[in-house]
């Protein structure tokens, strides 16, 4: 059998990792082996102080609005909650940023705090009417939308109208026929209100749409139960 060696990939791989663990201590950046090791236990640790980065600063953050706070003798947790109550939406990166180079912009906001926790009322009105606002906004959006839905079904059932308007047209031809011209168009105008007073029999209701059943019984006086089908209101004007 001949030797095999790793040839160029394995010293290319090597290299590699001595290039990232470059500066190390004592033989972690000399030795392949020891190198590999620490290079390992270091991208976990990169990795998980990523994260761990974010919560320190945060810490940092709220010690440094703390002492700021304790020189106008009020408490963090007190200052942030009359904050909130006062609705001003600054975060804490923003407010230690103040505390270290504005502290007199810091003290405004401290005292503004101080009149919320004293007044909560004075400033509760601010945030129900800002609450009501959005309500209304979400209230019109969800309207708009009801009444584009609503236009979309319309569309068909008028299609049906015109459908039946045709097919009685053909009928009324035949009688123009017999007198002249302009009779009958008198008489087309006088079946119509004919027709507006509402067909007697169950077939010739089935045809009407249940909008148009809804205004024929308002018209009868008859009350129609809410959630009531086309059937069902087909079945009681054709009773009364």
């Amino acid at each position: 059998m001949p030797r095999v060696k790793g040839g160029y990939v394995t010293r290319r791989r090597r290299k590699r990792t001595l290039k990232l663990a470059k500066g190390y201590f004592g033989s972690k950046h000399i030795l392949y082996k020891t190198a590999h090791e620490q290079v390992m236990k270091s991208l976990a640790y990169a990795y998980r102080d990523r994260k761990q980065r974010k919560r320190d600063f945060r810490k940092l953050w709220i010690t440094r609005i703390n002492a700021a706070c304790r020189m106008q003798d009020l408490s963090y947790s007190r200052f942030m909650h009359g904050l909130k109550l006062a609705s001003v939406d600054v975060n804490r990166k923003m407010l230690a940023d103040l505390a270290v180079k504005d502290l007199a912009g810091f003290n405004q906001l401290v005292e503004l705090a101080k009149d919320a926790l004293a007044n909560p009322d004075k400033f509760e009105s601010k945030t129900v009417i800002k609450v009501k606002e959005i309500k209304k906004e979400k209230k019109t959006k969800t309207k708009k939308e009801t009444k584009k839905t609503e236009t979309k079904k319309a569309e068909p059932k008028k299609e049906t109208k015109k459908t039946e308007t045709k097919k009685v047209e053909p009928k009324k031809e035949t009688k123009k026929a017999e007198p002249k011209k302009a009779e009958p168009k008198k008489e087309t105008k006088k079946a119509e209100p004919k027709k507006e007073e509402g067909p007697q029999t169950a077939a010739e209701l089935k045809k009407l749409t249940v909008k148009d059943l809804r205004a024929l019984a308002k018209e009868r006086n008859v009350s129609i139960p809410s959630g009531s089908r086309k059937a069902d209101i087909v079945e009681l004007l054709a009773t009364k």
